[in-house]
């Protein structure tokens, strides 16, 4: 059911044809990229589930036969994030191989990653934030180096993508902002770091976890309007002067007072 509804949403863009979504646009945005990119021309009709695609070419959005296309792929770097985590967290290698064999025969996972979802997506840059924010801790006793501020920025990164796929990537971000809170008092109660010092920290956090992922953020809503620029289900949605500048619209192009 939800693949005829988010791979619609994939052809919406490919055609450039404006909609409107409970769930911000990065998800399907990504859906309707991998669609282009490998061939997909947005013309099947998802009309009901379990319609055959027949010569259609999905197999850009729905890996089935080959993990290295996008949701199919996005879910089988769940298992590398996971390992990675866990090996960060306990320096345990069989916890971390346990941790790995564990999610690659979990059959929820699997059944995820293979259909035209936002779920796997949305788990790509949960767990992409949460292996970020680890590996930003780690490097805790050399704060400011190179390595620092990639993790850093990474987990800001990975905070926009999971809060732009589905609004539930919230939880992520409340994870990472108590783990930032924490880190901070802790960085406060050392006697011998500067006041300054200290400034630094918080603004560097400010900039990569707060600032960083509204910018991305916003920037997923600008390519979306800028994309979708042709009349279709979602106009009713919008104002008048939102409606005229849309193609096809019967308002398109009508001076509309502000």
């Amino acid at each position: 059911w939800d693949e005829t509804h988010f791979g619609k949403m994939g052809s919406y863009y490919i055609n450039r044809t404006f909609f409107f979504d409970v769930h911000p646009p990065l998800g399907k945005m990504l859906i309707g990229l991998a669609g282009y990119l490998s061939g997909y021309d947005g013309t099947f009709p998802f009309q009901k589930p379990g319609d055959r695609y027949e010569q259609h070419n999905y197999m850009g959005m729905r890996g089935v036969r080959l993990c290295r296309l996008f949701c199919a792929f996005l879910g089988s770097c769940l298992v590398p994030f996971a390992y990675l985590t866990v090996l960060e967290l306990s320096k345990s290698l069989p916890a971390a191989l346990l941790t790995a064999f564990i999610l690659i025969f979990d059959t929820g996972c699997i059944t995820l990653s293979q259909y035209i979802l936002l779920d796997p997506i949305l788990m790509f840059f949960l767990m992409a934030a949460v292996l970020s924010m680890v590996k930003c801790n780690s490097c805790a006793d050399r704060p400011f180096s190179a390595s620092w501020w990639f993790w850093l920025s990474l987990t800001g990164v990975n905070l926009a993508g999971a809060m732009g796929v589905k609004f539930v990537g919230l939880f992520v971000v409340l994870l990472v902002g108590l783990n930032t809170i924490y880190d901070l008092w802790d960085l406060l109660g050392n006697l011998s770091l500067s006041l300054v010092m200290f400034g630094k920290h918080l603004l560097a956090r400010v900039l990569c976890l707060i600032v960083l992922p509204l910018v991305l953020y916003t920037a997923m809503f600008a390519v979306h309007f800028t994309v979708l620029n042709k009349s279709g289900p979602g106009d009713g949605f919008f104002s008048s002067a939102f409606q005229s500048q849309l193609i096809g619209n019967n308002l398109h192009n009508v001076s509309i007072p502000e």
